[in-house]
């Protein structure tokens, strides 16, 4: 029988960022993950850093996704070491058929960030391959992107360098209680102890905790295109395209309530190749070169649950992140390992308060 700090349950961008905080501080850390590491969301994203439009999102997340911005700038030196490129890049984003309303210079205020109305011949200045039927859009300069496989595998070589014990293929079937403490988890291999349990499986942390998160199914296409001819991320509504260096482009995304189903549709093809066309329509006489789906772990507001769970000492979840796991997943790393080391978090924690995503 083995034993651990901390077992961490779930491998994808939030389940493998919780852990590398938490080996940092010392803890002897094991994560289970059902599958392949970052197989079930966190790779199907498209790895903008920021909420869209940030103006829109609740104060929680807003707070989430601030703490987090200046991270990824700093991981990306600390994983190079791993021979992994994550691609930070500071593309930054078009707002498409948008003005900055009093939500937006509101938001802009607080945080600091800089917006830019951009219209007419300075908009197809700026960005050459757009749509010409868009004649004004909202630029966000600072936001930034990663490629978020990359970033997977990096943190995986990452982990294993550091002696972080990763179990893929390995799916936690319970969860040991005695006397209001977790003492361990129950895997096909047999129970293993641990003082603390954090769950961090997104869409399946239901499974184990009876949370309010549900599997929400999110389509995407991707493009080979020609390298730096779309620069930005381009935005409208909830659909967008994410160019990335190499020249292939992100179209999505579905939001459908699917159950864990996560096959493709000719529904969804059709569109977001719509979708593309619109926003650049060059990408209109190319077909995809691929069409994927992910399952999100959406929640009732989109705020994700960190914390203890109420009635069982050393039990912890960190997920719900919805479509900002990416985006949220640094600093939602740093406020569960605070709470669980007992160390005073920057964030206020009530907000995420794992009480209130519990079924009663």
């Amino acid at each position: 029988m083995s034993h651990a700090d901390v077992i961490v349950v779930g491998a994808g961008i939030v389940g493998l960022l919780t852990a590398r905080e938490l080996q940092r501080r010392g803890l002897h850390v094991v994560v289970f993950e059902r599958d392949s590491v970052g197989r079930a969301s966190s790779w199907a994203g498209g790895g903008i850093l920021s909420p869209i439009p940030p103006w829109e999102a609740s104060d929680a997340v807003t707070m989430l996704a601030q703490a987090s911005e200046s991270v990824y700038a700093t991981l990306a030196g600390e994983l190079a070491p791993t021979g992994i490129d994550i691609e930070y890049t500071r593309s930054g984003v078009l707002q498409l058929g948008e003005t900055i309303g009093t939500a937006a210079v509101n938001w802009m205020r607080h945080s600091g960030a800089a917006l830019e109305q951009v219209s007419g011949p300075a908009l197809q200045e700026l960005e050459p391959a757009l749509n010409l039927v868009f004649g004004t859009a909202v630029l966000l300069p600072q936001v930034a992107q990663v490629r978020n496989p990359r970033l997977l595998v990096a943190l995986h070589r990452d982990l294993l360098r550091r002696g972080v014990d990763i179990r893929e293929q390995n799916p936690v079937l319970g969860l040991e209680r005695q006397s209001g403490r977790i003492t361990g988890v129950q895997t096909d291999n047999g129970f293993v102890a641990a003082d603390n349990v954090v769950i961090a499986a997104g869409a399946w942390s239901r499974k184990l905790v009876p949370l309010r998160v549900e599997p929400v199914r999110g389509q995407m296409l991707w493009y080979r295109y020609k390298p730096g001819v779309v620069q930005r991320i381009l935005i409208e509504g909830d659909q967008y395209l994410i160019p990335r260096r190499d020249g292939v482009c992100l179209v999505g995304s579905t939001v459908e309530q699917t159950g864990y189903d996560a096959s493709t549709t000719a529904v969804a093809r059709t569109r977001l190749e719509a979708v593309a066309a619109r926003l650049c329509p060059a990408l209109g006489d190319l077909q995809p070169a691929g069409q994927w789906a992910g399952l999100r772990p959406g929640s009732a507001d989109g705020v994700p649950a960190i914390g203890e769970v109420p009635g069982c000492s050393g039990l912890f979840v960190n997920t719900g992140h919805f479509r900002n796991g990416i985006t949220l997943a640094p600093a939602s790393a740093v406020l569960l390992a605070d709470l669980l080391t007992d160390t005073k978090p920057a964030i206020d924690p009530i907000q995420y308060s794992v009480g209130v995503q519990l079924y009663s």
